[in-house]
């Protein structure tokens, strides 16, 4: 799917989100659209999910 597609289908999602349920809900969208935009970005570029587990998982010892 190329980017403009993505970007349309996330604007709106945005647009459903700020329409029917209130500024609330359109920060939620768009916070939980940024984080799922930045994992996707780091699992592309080579990320591993241990990687990112290991980064919050702190020092247990």
């Amino acid at each position: 799917m190329s980017r403009p597609v993505v970007g349309m289908i996330v604007g709106m999602a945005l647009a459903f989100a700020g329409y029917f349920g209130g500024f609330g809900a359109f920060l939620l969208v768009a916070a939980l659209g940024a984080v799922g935009y930045a994992v996707g970005h780091w699992l592309d570029g080579g990320g591993r999910p241990e990687d990112l587990r290991d980064a919050f998982g702190g020092n247990r010892r």
